[in-house]
């Protein structure tokens, strides 16, 4: 007989859970032995019935999926940790990366896919969609460029909005060009003036064009 991988399901929207419980439970060999609301409940969930796979949103009441993550991987390091949620951040796939999560997928994802990424986590190994596999692919072309190295003190996402800043676009066009929301946007030019310790946006620029950074037209 086959063995049955054993799920966990942690996310704090109720209809989600039903609905991913009702989509795997008993599907192919999986069986969802729990859920959980919250990354506090997740990890105490985890723990108690160690499980093969957790299904984890990362945005959660209290204790957030990555730190869950971690707490989990610290005790139980080979159970597979997927990724499911609405967010494609960069910093965000990669904090789940690092927290030992071995595959991340947007909620958007077919149905099908969700089941085969779960049974593939459950049989070691790892699972991202196509979108996180080209965000992956262009982080790591990025920070192989020389322009990685300039303003060391600026997280690899503050530098692309800096550039695309020295280009001249505004915070709108910005936002589209990398999948981010306005204040996502807003937060990390902030973050910017305040690294480069310059008083707004036209001495922003200054400062990279000076480096090298963007295309002025």
């Amino acid at each position: 007989m086959d063995a049955v991988t054993r799920v966990v399901i942690a996310d704090d929207h109720p209809v989600f859970r039903r609905g991913l419980k009702a989509l795997l439970d008993g599907e192919d060999g999986l069986s969802v032995v729990g859920e959980a609301a919250d990354g506090l409940s997740a990890v105490q969930v985890v723990l108690d019935l160690e499980p093969d796979v957790v299904v984890m949103d990362l945005h959660m009441p209290g204790l957030g999926g990555v730190d869950a993550a971690k707490q989990i991987l610290e005790t139980l390091p080979s159970l597979g940790v997927l990724v499911l949620t609405m967010h494609e951040d960069d910093e965000l796939v990669f904090a789940a990366m690092k927290a030992g999560a071995r595959g991340y997928l947007v909620k958007t994802t077919d149905d099908d896919e969700i089941v085969r990424a779960v049974q593939a986590i459950g049989a070691g190994e790892a699972i991202f969609s196509a979108t996180i596999a080209q965000r992956m692919m262009g982080y790591f072309t990025a920070i192989s460029s020389s322009k990685a190295v300039l303003f060391p003190q600026l997280t690899d996402r503050e530098r692309d909005v800096l550039e695309l800043m020295a280009s001249g676009l505004d915070n709108t066009s910005i936002a589209h060009r990398l999948s981010l929301s306005g204040k996502t946007v807003r937060n990390r030019v902030s973050a910017i003036f305040t690294k480069l310790q310059v008083a707004d946006r036209a001495q922003a620029i200054v400062r990279a064009r000076e480096a090298g950074l963007g295309s002025p037209s």
